[in-house]
């Protein structure tokens, strides 16, 4: 299982990288996602496997790599039978990515995790060899909760880079100002905001945690560790009342006891 997994990585890491890395202009980048989206096209039939032409593509990574990667996404593919919708969906947010850095509402925010997060859960369960529409509903709540954890815990880094994944009517409705994150402070208003954030995100891993009971074997473990992870996160991001200018939590190698205890002992 390991193996598909780290196909499905790689493909999606490089296409994250087209659109984020490196010094190319808008057009070149979205150029060479559409030359990786065809390459996955090409891919399942096994067609196309030279990217000696593939000038876009090689901006970002070597012939030799690009050509691995499908020759093993291919293999996955045909395999577990992924639907190309779902690789599909990621290029689409990836492209967003180039142009898109701000969110008016939250239903905006939600439709881009469904995009960038949620179709890996769906891939590595059916990787698994799950196929079950409630395991996908759990695992798409899983998903977006984890990478609205990271936004939060990522703020500061994703400011830096010209990026908020705070809703822009949540900033209005709480009287929230940007200026306060060029001053690298939070207000009581920037609290109100990131916490309307963190209580949906609270929901979102109440609905992600069947997931976690649903599977079996090593994944089962290592998706509850994944969960009280991520949960564990956004715990202290509350705790710190959002303040990741003053300090961005993560998981320390002295979390790891309890978290591989509160494993075991799931309940």
């Amino acid at each position: 299982m390991r193996h598909h997994v780290a196909a499905v990585y790689a493909f999606a890491r490089i296409a994250d990288d087209m659109a984020d890395e490196g010094e190319l202009s808008q057009d070149q980048r979205h150029k060479s996602l559409d030359a990786w989206q065809v390459r996955l096209s090409k891919c399942v039939t096994g067609t196309g496997k030279t990217f000696t032409d593939d000038a876009d593509i090689m901006k970002h990574v070597s012939q030799e790599t690009a050509s691995q990667v499908f020759h093993a996404l291919g293999h996955t593919i045909r395999v577990h039978k992924l639907p190309l919708s779902l690789f599909q969906d990621l290029l689409s947010a990836f492209r967003q990515d180039i142009t898109t850095h701000r969110y008016a509402t939250w239903s905006q925010l939600l439709d881009y995790c469904r995009r960038s997060a949620d179709p890996v859960g769906r891939l590595v369960l059916r990787i698994a060899g799950y196929r079950e529409s409630k395991l996908d509903q759990a695992s798409d709540g899983f998903c977006t909760a984890l990478q609205l954890t990271n936004f939060l815990q990522d703020l500061k880094q994703d400011w830096q880079r010209g990026r908020l994944y705070v809703p822009e009517e949540d900033l209005s409705e709480c009287g929230a100002a940007v200026g306060c994150l060029d001053a690298g402070r939070f207000d009581q208003a920037w609290q109100c905001a990131l916490r309307r954030v963190a209580n949906r995100t609270r929901q979102l891993f109440t609905v992600g945690r069947p997931l976690c009971d649903g599977v079996h074997g090593r994944l089962r473990f290592e998706l509850r560790l994944t969960w009280l992870g991520g949960s564990t996160i956004l715990d202290r991001l509350e705790d710190g009342a959002f303040d990741v200018f003053k300090s961005r939590p993560r998981i320390q190698k002295s979390d790891l006891f309890l978290l591989l205890w509160r494993t075991v002992m799931w309940k």
